[in-house]
């Protein structure tokens, strides 16, 4: 299985954006995907330095994507959008379904991002006919879920995409055209600070009870605790999963690459981080997932 860095989700300042992908330049990355996939507001880096960085990562040998918006609200998103698509170098990650639409007309390849929201064999059967080679399952699919993905598709003799699941980092569980970082801080979004920039790894929020419950990281919901699979690496390797995906967070994330690679190279699993969970993949409820999913990746 190939590992991945997945899109950074949080708002950093811009020398700490640089310095960790110049580090991540030594880490044992497959495929490293880069781009604003939450807030068209943070600017901190724009598309002409996202694309800058993707030619260092792509000189390292990765293969290199470049990630879309999960919300697209304004003309001025659309037109990002455009823009990311005009460059013919790398592929896309489209987390709309207006980055799909794009890239079927400029007819480029495209990843379908978790953000598409695809649970069965017809939809993704659309989703490839327009362009996409690999998916990253939503999170929640779990096991049972991908075995019956794939039982699907050897009974139509359908050949599936590559397949990359999130396997690392809190999990990306909603999006909204509300922030809600600034409801949190009692702020209108049109006039927010940027306070996230405040949040590096999000804005934890508690129940009444103290009990962690969820992280706010502007408009999208995040998992409290981190997911870890590592520990399930014999299930996921029989399973036939193609990718794994682990997303940047401040702290952990050079060592986390580490422990998978090191579990890819042979050595023995370890057992799950302290505080993390195995998310949705054994299809068993779990006390940081208190959330109705039923509309993540609505569009307003």
């Amino acid at each position: 299985m190939r590992l991945t860095l997945g899109p950074l989700q949080y708002f950093w300042p811009r020398r700490q954006v640089l310095d960790f992908y110049a580090a991540s330049l030594d880490w044992p990355l497959d495929v490293i995907y880069l781009g604003e996939t939450v807030c068209s507001k943070r600017r901190e880096l724009r598309t002409r330095d996202w694309i800058a960085l993707a030619q260092e990562q792509a000189q390292a040998g990765r293969e290199v994507v470049l990630s879309s918006l999960a919300l697209i609200e304004a003309e001025s998103e659309l037109g990002a959008l455009q823009h990311l698509a005009a460059q013919e170098t790398f592929r896309i990650e489209a987390n709309d379904i207006s980055a799909v639409q794009i890239c079927r007309r400029h007819g480029l390849p495209f990843v379908g991002g978790p953000g598409l929201n695809v649970y069965n064999l017809d939809t993704l059967r659309l989703l490839q006919d327009d362009g996409l080679y690999r998916l990253v399952l939503n999170v929640e699919m779990s096991r049972e879920l991908v075995a019956e993905l794939r039982e699907a598709a050897a009974a139509a003799n359908h050949a599936l995409p590559e397949l990359e699941l999130i396997a690392w980092g809190r999990l990306p569980l909603a999006w909204s055209a509300r922030c809600f970082t600034a409801r949190a801080l009692d702020l209108a979004k049109d006039q927010c600070g940027f306070r996230c920039i405040e949040h590096p790894d999000g804005l934890p929020l508690q129940t009444r009870d103290g009990q962690a419950f969820l992280t706010l990281n502007g408009i999208q919901v995040q998992s409290a605790e981190r997911c870890d699979l590592l520990p399930e690496w014999p299930q996921l390797a029989a399973t036939g999963m193609d990718l794994l995906r682990l997303y940047p967070q401040q702290h952990g994330t050079a060592e986390a690459l580490q422990r998978f690679r090191a579990v890819r190279d042979g050595a023995p699993p370890p057992a799950r981080e302290t505080g993390s969970s195995p998310g949705y993949w054994h299809g068993r409820p779990a006390a940081l997932h208190h959330l109705d999913t039923s509309t993540r990746g609505a569009q307003p």
